[in-house]
């Protein structure tokens, strides 16, 4: 089922009980507060965790800068979408071995000629290629934002709050988000404590 800014704006409301909105750019204070904080919110979220949906790779071809004080020697710019990256390691999958880098602003430097593999969290703005849990979290997001505004009612940012709360919570229980860097490779019977052969 597809899925609109719209929509996610119509739900942060119905966590506050208002009536929806017809549109983003409706004359409507909920319209206005929502359509000033949306693409913010959404960022935001995004950039807070290691949403697995929104992890993406690219090969990035540095530069020697010729060294610095530091020995971080090499410098490699940060794709357009990229929000931040994730610590670097030598084969670029989370389970390699780390190796030194820095950012400054979009750019990495590292102690590694390239080409380099990168992981880092992307800044996906359909809201299709989202993860409907991360779905649940902005909505949540946007109603702590607009809730005192749009209701002048303190209680109604406790609810959001909770909202939000219980949405992140479950991203966590269904390994939604990333956590650590590691992936976990044994094998199932190991994990539920069977260690027969």
């Amino acid at each position: 089922m597809a899925i609109t800014p719209l929509d996610i704006a119509n739900m942060a409301l119905a966590v506050l009980d208002e009536a929806p909105i017809d549109s983003l750019d409706q004359d409507v204070k909920a319209a206005r507060l929502l359509n000033l904080h949306f693409d913010l919110t959404c960022e935001a979220e995004l950039t807070k965790y290691a949403w697995v949906f929104s992890i993406l790779r690219s090969m990035v071809v540095g530069s020697d800068t010729g060294g610095n004080a530091c020995g971080l020697s090499f410098v490699y710019e940060l794709p357009a979408d990229c929000l931040r990256p994730l610590p670097l390691t030598h084969n670029g999958e989370p389970d390699g071995v780390p190796i030194s880098w820095r950012q400054e602003a979009g750019l990495i430097y590292c102690d590694q000629p390239g080409p380099l593999t990168i992981r880092y969290v992307a800044n996906l703005t359909d809201p299709n290629d989202w993860d409907a849990l991360f779905t649940e979290v902005l909505v949540a997001a946007l109603a702590i934002k607009v809730a005192h505004p749009l209701t002048h009612k303190s209680g109604m940012i406790d609810i959001a709050r909770s909202a939000y709360d219980r949405a992140l919570d479950a991203a966590l229980n269904a390994n939604a988000i990333q956590r650590g860097g590691r992936f976990y490779s044994a094998s199932w019977s190991s994990q539920r404590g069977d260690f027969r052969l």
